[in-house]
């Protein structure tokens, strides 16, 4: 089944010169990418993408984080796209990610993890509204 679902390149990766090498794993695995764009992430996008962490102890440094710097969105289908992103990202803290998948061979820290994806259909149609207004 084709779906669609939403990637995002984070400060720390754009900042290292990374955006290439990460596409280029997501087009290899016949993903296509429908929409891309470098820009900058709202005070209010962050909220609206990380709401369901309001309040946790982590979540003020998150949303400084997501918009501290340029980052990468993307809106990318194929055949069960979401799970697909998913293994190609690997594990969220990169000392679990295992070699071979984005955030274990690019991942530094928990905090600046390289990439977030949507963790499922319901969860990228929101984001995809979130960032692109669709």
């Amino acid at each position: 089944m084709n779906q669609r679902t939403y990637i995002m390149i984070k400060p720390d990766a754009v900042a290292r010169g990374l955006v290439a090498p990460i596409v280029a794993r997501f087009e290899a695995c016949g993903l296509k990418i429908e929409r891309m764009e470098l820009g900058t992430v709202t005070r209010e996008q962050a909220e609206a993408n990380y709401a369901e962490h309001e309040g946790k102890p982590f979540y003020t440094g998150l949303v400084a984080y997501i918009t501290s710097g340029p980052v990468v969105k993307m809106v990318l289908s194929g055949p069960e796209a979401v799970m697909v992103c998913r293994k190609l990202m690997g594990a969220t803290n990169p000392r679990d990610a295992a070699p071979g998948t984005i955030r274990g061979d690019f991942g530094l820290t928990l905090d600046a993890n390289i990439i977030h994806g949507s963790d499922s259909a319901e969860s990228a149609a929101r984001e995809i509204a979130i960032f692109f207004g669709e």
